[in-house]
């Protein structure tokens, strides 16, 4: 992970920025930017940047030892201010001042996603679903508050419909990375609902394979789905020119549940993933239908 460190001047580098937040986003989220390819070029850039910021967060907090990590995090959230002074230090954060200049993008939403990161220095479990959406209000809910400003939109609705669509994002990567994140002694699908599936926080330590997992993952595919229907609604409240990509952010994650749904075993022991031909399959049958 490339710390903060200072740079050449910014005009001279606005370009390499946004190519090094293009390789971030892409090397961190596959699927999540598949629809980003779509957007024309000023758009494109201002999303890899916002992106890369936030993967950059939450690697801290995944690849540090906690004291490392929140003091790291807390030089993330300096140099976060520095960008909105117009005075960045990292490739990163360059990018993401030229992007602010060009479209409204709240520097609270990025301070919020800090603080969600933070949480995991401190929490790794949670007995609710409702405490759950505290941290889904960090990690999730901002990246609504920061890619609509971008994507631009007609009707204040569209924040209603991207929270939806954003908590459905940050719940199907929950159950894809239930083994990853065991591996980190973390879990995150609340505690009351794995008992109330008859199954338990020491069976899914252990890795258990059983009837009752397999209702817990039901559950939890039903609601993300029930979740993925109501975001069908943001997509024409954005601007035309960003449709298509919202779009296909929508249905590489809605065919990520389809896989898992299929082998729901598979998530305890490793990340599921769409191959390069099944996004590609997801992309052909979104453009056509468009």
């Amino acid at each position: 992970m490339n710390q903060p460190q200072p740079s050449q001047k910014i005009n001279s580098n606005i370009k390499s920025a946004y190519r090094y937040c293009q390789k971030v986003t892409h090397r961190g989220g596959p699927h999540f930017s598949v629809g980003f390819r779509f957007l024309p070029s000023s758009k494109r850039n201002a999303i890899y940047a916002v992106y890369a910021f936030c993967r950059y967060a939450d690697d801290i907090v995944d690849e540090a030892q906690a004291l490392s990590s929140d003091v790291v995090l807390k030089e993330w959230e300096e140099e976060l201010h520095r960008c909105y002074r117009q005075e960045p230090t990292h490739p990163i954060s360059i990018a993401l001042a030229d992007a602010i200049l060009r479209y409204p993008i709240p520097i609270q939403g990025f301070l919020d996603l800090i603080a969600g990161c933070r949480m995991d220095l401190t929490l790794s479990r949670y007995p609710t679903f409702e405490a759950l959406m505290v941290y889904c209000h960090g990690v999730a809910t901002t990246i609504r508050d920061l890619s609509l400003p971008v994507f631009g939109y007609s009707d204040p609705k569209a924040f209603e419909y991207g929270q939806s669509l954003s908590t459905a994002l940050q719940l199907t990567n929950i159950v894809r990375d239930i083994g990853e994140d065991l591996d980190r002694g973390r879990i995150y699908l609340p505690l009351d609902e794995i008992r109330a599936c008859g199954y338990s926080e020491q069976e899914l330590m252990s890795r258990a394979k059983n009837a009752a997992f397999l209702k817990l993952m039901q559950f939890q595919c039903e609601r993300i789905r029930g979740l993925f229907e109501k975001s069908a609604l943001l997509v024409p409240l954005v601007d035309a020119d960003a449709r298509t990509a919202l779009s296909l952010m929508r249905e590489v994650y809605i065919a990520l549940i389809d896989k898992i749904e299929q082998n729901p075993f598979d998530v305890l022991n490793r990340q599921i993933r769409l191959s390069w031909i099944e996004r590609c399959t997801v992309v052909a049958k979104q453009v056509l239908s468009r």
